[in-house]
C-alpha cells in the first residue's frame, strides 16, 4: 500500500480472482482495467484482516431499485442546504440541485438574503429560504434568532452545511451552533469543516449520523497537520478521526475512503483527475445528502453509493468532454448515465476497476 519506488513494469490490464488485494487498489499497477473474476468462492471465505472493502456496482445496486408505483416526493426525503455567500452562490446551488438529481424528493437552500435571487435563478426545482446576513454577505448570527432556523430544520430529513458558506468569523459561530444544536442527520463540507480548525473536538456524532467530506487540506486543518502528512497516511488518519469523533469520514482524493465510526473502510475506485476542478465537492455534498435522505435507515450504504456514483459520473464526463474541459456541473448532467451503468454492471457479475 506504500508509494512505489524504483522501476515498475505496468501491465496493460490485470485479471485477479475472487477479491482484489490492497496492491490492486492502491498500487497503480496498471493504466488499464483490473477485473475481479468470480470463481465460486463462498462469501464467508472473503474476509479482510484490514477491514477494507472495495465498492462495486453489486454493493449499491439494491439502493437504485425501481420505485413503488404509488410513490410521492414525501417518500424520498427533504434536504436542507445551509450555505452560500456573496461570490459563492453557485456552491450552494450545485449542492441543492445535486440532492434532487441523486433522487431526493425535495431540496431547500437556506442562504443569505442578498444571495437568494442568484441561488434561486439556477434551478427552478430547488426551493430557497432567506437568512439574515453580515455586512460581508455571509450568514449572520441573527439568522438564529426567534427560532427562525429551528423552523427551517424541522421536518427536514438531512442537513447539508458548508458549500459556499465562507470563513467569516461570525458565520463560523453559526456553523458551530448548528452542528452542536441540531441532532438531525447532517453532512458537513468545505468551509463548514474549516470552521472547526483548532476546535475539532466540537465535531462529534454522538448518537446521530454526522458525515464529513474533507479533502486532504481540510482534514489537515481539522487535525492540525499538513496535507502532505495526511496523504502519507490517509487510511489511518481517516480511521482514527472516524472512531474518535463518531462520524462517517469521506476522505476525498485518489481512492476516496469512506470510513464508518467502527473503523470499517470502503474504498472507492471511480473518479479521475479531470474532477480536480471547482465545484465537484459541492456536487458530492448534495449527492450524499440526497442519497441519505432516501435511505435514512441505511445511511452508511447511501454514503458509499453517493461517492461511487459521483466518481462514475466523472468518468463518464471524461469520456465525453476529456479531462481538461470537464466542469463540475457535467457530473450532474451525466448522473443518469451513471445510474444506468451501475445497474447494468451489477447484472454482469464482474467487478471492473479503472478504465
Amino acid at each position: 500500500m506504500g508509494e512505489q519506488t524504483g522501476a515498475v513494469a505496468r501491465a496493460d490490464a490485470i485479471v485477479t480472482f475472487t477479491a482484489p488485494r490492497p496492491a490492486h487498489i492502491f498500487g497503480s499497477l496498471t493504466n488499464g482495467p483490473t477485473v475481479v473474476a468470480p470463481i465460486g468462492s463462498p462469501e464467508e471465505a472473503i474476509v479482510s484482516s484490514l477491514q477494507l472493502n472495495v465498492t462495486t456496482p453489486a454493493d449499491i445496486a439494491p439502493l437504485l431499485a425501481p420505485r413503488p408505483p404509488a410513490a410521492n416526493k414525501g417518500n424520498f426525503g427533504h434536504v436542507l442546504v445551509i450555505g452560500g455567500s456573496v461570490g459563492k452562490a453557485g456552491a450552494a446551488a450545485m449542492a441543492g440541485f445535486s440532492a434532487l438529481r441523486a433522487g431526493a424528493g425535495l431540496s431547500t437552500i437556506a442562504t443569505p438574503k442578498s444571495v437568494l435571487p442568484t441561488v434561486a435563478g439556477f434551478h427552478p426545482e430547488v426551493m430557497t429560504e432567506p437568512l439574515e446576513e453580515t455586512e460581508a454577505g455571509t450568514i449572520s448570527l441573527r439568522a438564529l434568532e426567534y427560532g427562525r432556523l429551528d423552523a427551517l430544520v424541522e421536518h427536514k430529513t438531512v442537513l447539508a452545511i458548508g458549500p459556499g458558506i465562507s470563513r467569516n468569523i461570525e458565520t463560523t459561530e453559526v456553523v458551530h451552533t448548528i452542528v452542536g444544536k441540531y441532532k438531525a442527520t447532517m453532512v458537513v463540507d468545505a468551509d463548514g469543516l474549516n470552521a472547526f480548525e483548532g476546535c475539532a473536538e466540537k465535531l462529534k456524532g454522538e448518537g446521530r449520523t454526522l458525515v464529513i467530506t474533507p479533502h486532504p487540506g481540510e482534514m489537515a486543518r481539522l487535525i492540525g497537520s499538513t496535507p502532505a502528512a495526511v496523504q502519507r497516511d490517509r487510511l489511518n488518519i481517516a480511521r482514527s478521526f472516524a472512531r474518535e469523533h463518531e462520524v462517517i469520514v469521506v476522505l476525498k482524493g485518489h481512492r476516496t475512503l469512506i470510513v464508518h465510526p467502527d473503523g470499517t473502510v470502503w474504498v472507492n475506485t471511480t473518479g479521475n483527475p479531470g474532477m480536480a476542478t471547482g465545484g465537484t465537492g459541492d456536487i458530492l455534498t448534495g449527492m450524499v445528502a440526497g442519497l441519505v435522505a432516501q435511505y435514512p435507515l441505511r445511511t452508511f450504504e447511501a454514503v458509499v453509493a453517493a461517492v461511487y456514483l459521483h466518481g462514475l459520473a466523472g468518468d463518464i464526463a471524461r469520456e465525453v468532454m476529456g479531462e481538461q474541459s470537464l466542469v463540475a456541473t457535467d457530473l450532474v448532467k451525466l448522473l443518469p448515465q451513471a445510474f444506468h451503468r451501475i445497474r447494468r454492471a451489477a447484472r454482469e457479475g464482474l467487478v471492473r476497476i479503472g478504465p
